[in-house]
Order: structure tokens, then sequence, then C-alpha cells
């Protein structure tokens, strides 16, 4: 079949995008799915830093590519047992192949077979089903239609909204996974998250489930600030402030005990292991230039005991997590419906992607 979509060719194009245009809607030619994997109809896709990420060059890969990997969809025909037509899914941005050591060690995020798959463009199986075009991270959301692994989906249930379905698979997982799988906070614990983007205001709606207390917000952005505030952080810092780190320090009598760094900075990662305290925590969850590094004081660890974790996916099952976060949200204790910015269209992408960079959304939500 003939998909529309939004094709990246070339990486690094200068900004304004609604002038450059890296993403191009074109028509790919779709092919069946194979054994293990379904064709979906694409209800609707987030646009993430991580899809910002490959259009600007910082998260290099394979071109060309058909980027959007946070999506919602329908199933309109399985190859694979356990799927129907009419089943409604989320995407999850890593396909789980259920074999390998991480999986059986109760660790999707971290497949080897998925995480191949992804560097090469492919889907799970190795194949690619877009005709000379590279799947993104076994999705590619920003089409009307997909094919993907069975092993990157998770049902859920249709009653919810396509633009915050669509949610679920990557920021909401990965923000509010951070505070509950990787650092497992605990109630009446301090904690600061650093960057409140889609990622980074999950984190802190997380960290408003969990119970953690008090909670500060970290941006540059007063509109995000506020909105923080609004979900349940005590305490708003602009991050432009030089001494933003000793802001916490100091209300927390030496650090926080948990910080998320949501940025994609080595800057801001430094930033937030120093306003951790003795004992504490420092999760970071960005995505930064491979080329990146950064520095701390390696005695901390030992001397201060100290811990520092990466986590990707949020540490997440998402056949576990993604249903439960949903539930969560219908019970009114995950708003994560205040993250929706705006929905777009396919042809609004450019200039959507331009606001994003810009720092001026939350999350926008292409619908189709």
């Amino acid at each position: 079949m003939i998909v529309r979509g939004a094709v990246l060719r070339e990486m690094g194009l200068a900004r304004p995008y609604a002038e450059s245009q890296p993403l191009r809607i074109e028509e790919v030619e779709l092919a069946p799915p194979g054994p293990g994997e379904l064709l979906i109809r694409i209800r609707a896709a987030g646009l993430c830093h991580s899809d910002l990420s490959v259009i600007d060059g910082s998260r290099p890969r394979v071109m060309p590519m058909l980027l959007g990997h946070e999506a919602t969809g329908e199933v309109i025909q399985s190859e694979s047992p356990g799927f129907a037509p009419g089943d409604v899914v989320a995407c999850a941005f890593v396909p789980a192949c259920g074999a390998c050591a991480p999986c059986a060690d109760g660790r999707p995020a971290l497949c080897e077979p998925g995480a191949t798959a992804n560097t090469a463009g492919t889907l799970l199986s190795g194949s690619r089903r877009l005709d000379g075009v590279h799947h993104h991270l076994g999705v590619s959301g920003f089409a009307d239609h997909a094919v993907v692994s069975a092993r990157s989906v998770v049902k859920i249930d249709p009653a919810l909204p396509p633009e915050i379905a669509a949610l679920f698979g990557c920021a909401v997982m990965t923000g509010v996974g951070a505070v509950v799988n990787t650092a497992q906070v605990r109630a009446g614990r301090s904690a600061v998250v650093f960057g409140l983007g889609g990622v980074g205001l999950s984190a802190l709606l997380g960290t408003v489930l969990a119970g953690a207390h008090p909670i500060f917000a970290v941006d540059v952005v007063p509109s995000k600030l506020a909105l923080a505030q609004s979900l349940g952080a005590t305490v708003a810092i602009d991050g432009r402030d030089l001494d933003a780190v000793d802001q916490v320090r100091a209300a927390t009598g030496g650090g926080a005990e948990y910080a998320f760094e949501t940025v994609g900075s080595a800057k801001v990662l430094e930033q937030a292991y120093a306003a951790t305290r003795r004992g504490g925590t420092t999760v970071t969850v960005g995505l930064p230039h491979p080329s990146q590094s950064f520095s701390i004081p390696a005695v901390s660890l030992v001397a201060e005991e100290r811990t520092l974790k990466g986590s990707y996916l949020g540490s997440s099952v998402p056949s576990r997590d993604i249903p439960r976060y949903v539930a969560l949200y219908q019970a009114g204790r995950l708003p994560v419906d205040q993250l929706l910015t705006a929905t777009v269209g396919l042809d609004d992408l450019n200039q959507a992607f331009d606001d994003l960079a810009a720092g001026s959304t939350i999350r926008q939500v292409l619908v189709f």
C-alpha cells in the first residue's frame, strides 16, 4: 500500500524548519506485515525531542528515515497471535525480543536485538517494510499507516482519546518510569526535576504520584514553571539563575534526595548531580549528543554514597506499565492531559518542530 508520511532525508538543516523543510511529506510504499508484525492505522503521534534530535543531527541515525516514535493506532492486519483487527495499541520505541539476557532479566528497555534494529533503522526482524526508507525506532508514526513488530506495541483501552493515548508510549512511560522504576522514589523524600518538557513534566507527575516532598522544578521558560506548580511542584526555580543549584541545596539543607535530568545536556546533568544530597540518587533521562561528556568529583560516589543512574524508556516493562499508567490517568491520579499543548496536521510538522525547538510547547500531537 502507499502511505503518506514525513520523511527526513538530511539531518542538520538550519532553522527555521518552516523554511528549510527538513521533513518532506512524501508517498512511500509500505509492504505488508511479515510474521510477528502488525499493520496499524496511526491515529495520533506525539512530537518529541528524540525526533527533534534526529532532525538537528544531535542523535545521528541512518538516512532517509520516516520519523515518529510516540504513537497510537488501530490494528488493521495482524500476523501475530494475541492481536486482531480493531485492537487499539500504543507503541513503545524499543521492540523487546523477550529472549535476550536483558529481556530475561526483566529489562526490555535494554533489549539487545531491539537496540540493533533501532540503530539499523529496521523492525525487530531486521527487515524494512518501507520502500527505500528506514524505520524510526521501530515505529515511524508520522504516517497514516505503519507496519510494526508486535513486540513494539501494547493493547490499550480504545476509549482513550488518541491525542492522549499517544503520550503513554514515550513521554509518560519515560518520565514517570524514571521516578517509579529507576529511582523508586519514596514518599516524603525531596526531589528536583531539571527540564520541563513532555518527559520532564511526566517525571514531575511521577514525583507527585510517589508522594515526594518538597518537589522542585527547574526550567528557563516561565510558562513551564507556572504549569509545573499547577501540577504539584512545591518550588519553581528559573534555570537561568546562576544560583539555581544553590537554591535547591539551601531549601533542602544540602540537596534533594532525588534529582532528575531530562534535558539531554551534560551541563544540566552536572547541575542535577550538584543539586543532589549526600546519599542521594541522580537519574539522567535526556539524550545528549554522543560527543558530550561531563565530570563529577569521583570521590563523591564513595565518600558520599551517591548514586548516578541512567534511565532508558523509564526502565519500563511496557506491557506492565502502559496499562497501569493509563488506569492512573483515568482515575485522575496522573493528569497527563495537561501536557498536551496542541494538535497538528501532517503538513504542519516543520513549523511544529520550530515551536518545540524554541521551547514554547510541551507536547504537540499529530492527529490523523
